[in-house]
């Protein structure tokens, strides 16, 4: 293949990449769809091979799972993988926010804060489909300044393993929104206040773990002890 043809390949790769993971995070190819190479090709007008590779690198991010004698299908994620997820997460988003707190402007903070208003709107007329993409939102503002790219890059492919259940874990626990968006305010105001950056990475990571804990509790419904941790003795 010439260096031009191979440009060319990669280009429409990306294309076919983004395409069909916009449409697996918005459900319109749900958990199970099985991803036929032809008919995503002939839709993109190209041939297979940049789909084919496309759907390669969805496989690599665990969007996607190729399944011997019935090929590749949107990956189902079950419960292990949902709380592994949201423990690593809650480590990594954490420490992004820390790390970017002291580069947030007041801009950001006052588009996180209008956000999180918009995010409250939708409690009285649930929307869990876009009240997950207005969170998503919410706390990128907050960790996108962070100066560690390698730990951003983590924080996106947490949230990417995240695309197929969230709005199911929502619709799972529908008191936990109400108490999200006030933990929201919390932070903001922590970060306005100048709090200690380990107690804004904390705040994070417990805002997190609160999620996995009232989702685990609603499928268990027994007594547990939190998973939330503390500021305390450190």
């Amino acid at each position: 293949m010439t260096a031009p043809a191979m440009v060319l390949t990669d280009s429409k790769s990306q294309i076919a990449y983004e395409w069909i993971r916009e449409r697996i995070a918005g459900h319109q190819y749900s958990p199970g769809y099985r991803l036929v190479l032809g008919a995503i090709a002939n839709e993109l007008q190209m041939s297979v091979v940049p789909v084919r590779e496309a759907i390669r690198r969805l496989e690599a991010e665990r969007l996607v799972t190729y399944e011997k004698n019935v090929g590749a299908r949107v990956s189902v994620v079950d419960e292990d993988e949902y709380v592994h997820t949201m423990q690593t997460l809650s480590l990594v988003e954490g420490y992004a926010t820390r790390l970017a707190t002291p580069l947030l402007t007041a801009e950001d903070l006052a588009r996180a804060a209008e956000i999180n208003r918009r995010m409250r709107r939708l409690l009285d007329d649930f929307d869990a489909y876009r009240y997950t993409q207005l969170n998503q939102q919410f706390h990128t503002v907050l960790f996108d300044r962070c100066p560690n790219p390698h730990i951003t890059d983590l924080v996106g492919r947490g949230w990417s393993r995240l695309a197929g259940l969230r709005d199911s874990t929502f619709a799972l626990i529908p008191g936990r929104p109400h108490d999200s968006v006030d933990e929201h305010d919390r932070i903001l105001d922590m970060i306005r206040g100048g709090a200690d950056p380990h107690d804004i990475e904390m705040a994070t990571r417990n805002h997190r773990l609160r999620t996995l804990d009232a989702f685990l509790a609603a499928r268990h419904p027994v007594p547990s002890m939190t998973t939330a941790t503390t500021t305390e003795g450190r």
